[in-house]
């Protein structure tokens, strides 16, 4: 599971270390993304997979669906980090996220994002109220 946050910078080759915590779970694969609000999701190969067969389960006569998995997956790229953890961010998925030097990688639970720091920022201050109104019809199990 992904947990946490923590500050990589991105390097003059586009390339990140990927954080100690997550780097045993991504040591096999894994696959980066356009994810919501503009920050990359980054799987570990054996989750995409998940995630992708889930996708299938969508019938294709619905139009919301076939654009997602359209956008989701066109920006797919499969990666394997190198001895020192580092991998490489295709340049689209840099520019859909606006991914300047200073980043944040956060755990999600099965995946983990990778912001611009600034953008990351300004999405939490943003969402900070709404965080403290959640109850547990809108997310079940929150206690």
């Amino acid at each position: 599971m992904f947990l946490g946050t923590h500050s990589p910078r991105l390097d003059e080759k586009g390339r990140i270390i990927l954080p100690a915590k997550f780097r045993e779970e991504l040591a096999g694969g894994l696959v980066l993304t356009r994810g919501q609000e503009h920050c990359i999701y980054i799987f570990s190969a054996r989750e995409f997979e998940k995630v992708h067969e889930q996708m299938r389960s969508a019938p294709i006569s619905n139009r919301q669906a076939r654009d997602y998995i359209r956008v989701f997956l066109s920006g797919a790229s499969d990666e394997v980090p190198d001895k020192q953890g580092r991998v490489t961010i295709p340049a689209t998925l840099r520019a859909y996220a606006g991914l300047d030097r200073e980043l944040a990688v956060i755990g999600a639970g099965n995946r983990a994002e990778i912001w611009d720091a600034t953008a990351w920022a300004d999405y939490l201050a943003e969402q900070e109220k709404s965080f403290s109104e959640t109850d547990d019809v809108a997310i079940p199990g929150l206690i």
